[in-house]
């Protein structure tokens, strides 16, 4: 029974790497991708940026519901 040595591995440059993968990716944007109509994008966006602020808004509320309650809370423990 003897040990078995694997092939010694080629070492690529990690430079070359980065390169490759650079380049591989933007060839794949530029055939595999397709991108919505410039309207559809106008679109999108504003719905996005509707439910951020009312997320937001949302957020905020329960926030401030949490901390008057919490306060109110200790109000009553400090009274």
């Amino acid at each position: 029974m003897g040990v078995r040595i694997p092939p010694p591995v080629q070492k690529q440059n990690t430079m070359a790497k980065i390169v490759t993968y650079i380049s591989e990716a933007f060839e794949e944007l530029k055939t595999n991708v397709t991108w919505p109509e410039w309207a559809e994008v106008q679109k999108f966006t504003i719905i996005v940026a509707l439910f951020s602020v009312i997320f937001a808004l949302a957020t905020w509320g329960v926030d401030e519901a949490c901390a008057k309650l919490i306060s109110s809370i200790f109000s009553l423990i400090k009274s």
